[in-house]
């Protein structure tokens, strides 16, 4: 019980880590080595000076529910481990973590809305006439994808944890 019970522990603390990093850095979709674009600005690298040059993001709909999704997400995951950690001292012998698994799989669900979401939508950000030219998905876009099976795995894990002495 003691090594699920730090398995699931550690399992939550990197998701939630890395679902942050997807949020807030600045890959989500990269044309060069000299600019970018996330969920929130879109940068390119000053020769020059050597600084990034960030602008907002284009406002877009779909954009904006992306951006919603991703924080819902970081917010889920946040209270299920709030919720978890009151549980676990809180609970009686032989419960269960069925309000820690549904919001962490909700965060999940919203995890896996948010890039779809993206996915389907990456055509508009090829099609912007200030960008024309081929770019690839960055490394966020990629740590959001690996977020969504772990924490929907640890989502299930927790509504079949069972606390015990």
């Amino acid at each position: 019980m003691g090594f699920l019970l730090v398995f699931v522990t550690l399992l939550h603390l990197i998701t939630l880590t890395i679902l942050f990093i997807a949020t807030t850095e600045k890959s989500w979709w990269v044309w060069s080595g000299e600019e970018n674009s996330d969920l929130w600005y879109h940068c390119k690298l000053d020769n020059i000076t050597g600084a990034w040059l960030c602008t907002s993001s284009k406002e877009s709909e779909w954009l904006h529910a992306v951006q919603a999704l991703m924080v819902l997400a970081v917010v889920f995951s946040s209270i299920a481990f709030l919720i978890f950690l009151a549980q676990l001292f809180k609970m009686s012998k032989g419960g269960l973590f069925y309000i820690t698994g549904l919001c962490q799989v909700f965060a999940g669900l919203t995890a896996f809305s948010a890039v779809i979401i993206y996915t389907l939508h990456r055509n508009e950000i090829l099609q912007d006439p200030s960008q024309r030219r081929s770019g690839s998905y960055g490394y966020c876009y990629v740590l959001g994808w690996l977020c969504v099976p772990m924490l929907l795995g640890s989502g299930i894990i927790y509504i079949h944890l069972r606390k015990k002495e």
